[in-house]
């Protein structure tokens, strides 16, 4: 998949193709709705059209409330991933700026859709709102599509099985909010990672038995507090290497941290992994983040969380 930063680079090889157009954060089972309609309408065409994502980073979300909790689902490089695993030919994220954000909805259809991207066809999902003051819907995209002739398909809310509603970014965080990651799973398609480069600590882990590798949390949304059983990808370049682990996800209260972090450790290896890039998914939730009296308890604890992160893993493989 090819990534574009500003509309203006946009090559003529990827212009004239089926554009779905949305923030997409976690790229849920909703979002691959959406995306997946823009690729069934480009590969019905022969010869195919590119096939395009139209997204914008950062989020808009944070560039009105700059001030907001973290939030994000799937940062930018993982959004990308997710996409590009779809089978999509090109991205474009738009950098949400203050510009963006004054420019009408009339004009971004005009400008973007139409003269950068030369759309065929475009595809949003039935809540996508965009332009100035929030005015640029559905709708418009039709009127502005038939008038300048290109096609567009809105796609209905997709709700889940099991009765919950729609497929939504919101019910995702709120599901790793309650401590419940497979709740999560069960809307993204498959479990909620955190990614990234393995820092060093204060080697606490190491001293009592438990090598841990170090996550800064960043810009993502912040699961509940406690231990979870997890699969963490060891970027091996061409290839993600998965093992099994425990994770502590919090702020270590019987060592008086204050700052919220993930560490991760892994079961059956020895290996260094300070530098290297890491995906953590977040499988079962095992208990809640407690203070131990000493050093003997947290150890008896953490032995008994390995053990339980292992029957819950052995039991899903």
């Amino acid at each position: 998949m090819r990534i574009f930063r500003h509309f203006e680079d946009v090559p003529p090889d990827m212009r004239g193709g089926a554009v779905a157009i949305g923030n997409f954060d976690g790229v849920h089972l909703g979002h691959r709705a959406v995306i997946g309609e823009a690729g069934v309408i480009a590969r019905a065409e022969a010869p195919a059209m590119p096939w395009g994502v139209l997204t914008f980073e950062p989020h808009p979300r944070l560039f009105f409330k700059p001030d907001l909790p973290p939030f994000r689902l799937t940062p930018l490089r993982i959004k990308a991933r997710h996409v590009a695993a779809l089978g999509v030919d090109f991205m474009l994220v738009l950098h949400f700026d203050a510009a963006l954000a004054k420019l009408d909805a009339e004009a971004f259809v005009a400008k973007v859709i139409v003269d950068a991207l030369g759309a065929r066809h475009v595809v949003a999902g039935y809540d996508f709102v965009f332009g100035r003051g929030r005015r640029g819907d559905c709708h418009l995209i039709l009127g502005m599509g038939e008038a300048s002739g290109f096609g567009f398909t809105c796609v209905p809310a997709v709700t889940d099985p099991e009765g919950g509603g729609p497929y939504s970014s919101t019910r995702v965080r709120e599901r790793l909010v309650a401590g419940d990651p497979r709740g999560a799973a069960t809307l993204l398609g498959r479990p909620f990672e955190i990614e990234g480069r393995v820092e060093h600590g204060d080697a606490r882990g190491q001293a009592i038995g438990f090598p841990t590798a170090n996550l800064p949390l960043g810009e993502y949304q912040r699961p509940a507090t406690g231990v979870y059983a997890v699969r963490a990808g060891i970027d091996r370049g061409a290839d993600t290497d998965w093992r099994a682990g425990v994770a502590n996800l919090g702020r270590r209260p019987t060592f008086g941290g204050e700052d919220v972090l993930l560490e991760v450790h892994l079961f059956d290896t020895d290996e260094a992994l300070y530098g290297r890039h890491l995906r953590v998914q977040l499988i079962a939730f095992l208990r809640p983040e407690r203070r131990f009296d000493g050093v003997d308890a947290l150890k008896a604890q953490i032995r008994d969380d390995c053990r339980h992160a292992r029957r819950v893993l052995d039991g899903l493989s």
